[in-house]
């Protein structure tokens, strides 16, 4: 298990839920990804998907009689990659620690938007009355999150004036997390990689590609193992839509599988799905992408791609 490295997907569907029957293969809850690495927990977002993730890490780890620590990243706090976190069942235990990063969002302080999304009429309790112990910091994209050794906490270091230290816990096998800030969304993104004992995931969610490819994405991730981007559109509803989708933050497929071969990774995840789009529509997709580049899939829920 000390050098276990896994991505799983618990929710894959862009901007509002869709359950029901049309959705049941791909899913329909909104953004949240799992990774386990090594000894260490990591969740990325808090959509739908993390309420399943929530139930599940506790059946495994029994918090309410032992210690749990996890380490959640949020990518942007638009609501589908929020909604969840209220309802994640390891927050309501007194041995949970929840060490919680992601943007500042316009003037407010991460911890500021995680108490907005609880604030009652519209909540019951308020993200204070939760038992779990939580540790929240605003990120920058001059920031590394490390972990150095199976018990250790994050540590936030600086990618250069901490590159030696950094350079040195990598060959080591450390856990190491990078960030990448995008204005390719409304009010910005983040996006993650995910580097552990040399292999590496990274999650580009809620990205535009451009013409040219996306250069700051493509230097970013590559040679990654796995990435997750960003494909909610096809070419006709991004360019000729009853509503054309340009300019409003994400990308179709082909800019995806254009972005994957321009860094070289080795395994593709079309990732935040059109919620108009059910499981025919997305599988129909697939095909298509995967006839111009191979080692690509939809991510859907429940699946586990070991590293």
């Amino acid at each position: 298990m000390g050098d276990k490295f896994s991505v799983t997907f618990y929710g894959v569907r862009g901007s509002y839920p869709t359950p029901g029957p049309g959705t049941a293969r791909i899913g329909g809850n909104t953004p949240c990804v799992h990774v386990r690495a090594g000894a260490h927990n990591l969740i990325f977002d808090a959509g739908t998907g993390i309420i399943t993730l929530g139930k599940q890490l506790a059946l495994e780890y029994k918090p309410e009689t032992n210690p749990l620590n996890l380490t959640l990243f949020f990518t942007h706090s638009h609501h589908d990659h929020m909604q969840g976190f209220p309802f994640f069942v390891p927050s309501r235990f007194q041995l949970t620690t929840l060490y919680i990063f992601g943007p500042r969002s316009l003037d407010e302080d991460l911890a500021r938007v995680l108490a907005l999304s609880m604030l009652p009429p519209l909540f019951p309790i308020t993200v204070e009355e939760l038992p779990c112990e939580r540790v929240v910091r605003n990120l920058s994209e001059n920031e590394v999150i490390m972990f150095n050794g199976a018990a250790s906490e994050p540590r936030v270091m600086w990618s250069q004036r901490d590159a030696d230290v950094l350079a040195r816990a990598e060959n080591q096998g450390a856990l190491c997390v990078q960030v990448l800030r995008s204005a390719a969304h409304p009010q910005g993104v983040f996006i993650y990689r995910v580097n552990f004992q040399g292999r590496a995931f990274v999650f580009a969610t809620d990205v535009e590609s451009y013409i040219g490819n996306y250069q700051r994405l493509v230097k970013f991730a590559e040679g990654a193992d796995l990435m997750a981007h960003d494909a909610q559109y096809t070419d006709a509803l991004y360019l000729n839509g009853p509503v054309p989708r340009q300019g409003w933050g994400h990308s179709t497929w082909r800019m995806a599988v254009e972005t994957a071969n321009a860094s070289n990774v080795k395994q593709l995840a079309l990732y935040h799905h059109e919620p108009e789009h059910d499981d025919d529509a997305l599988e129909e997709i697939e095909k298509r992408a995967q006839q111009v580049r191979a080692n690509t899939f939809l991510a859907r829920e429940g699946m586990t791609i070991n590293l």
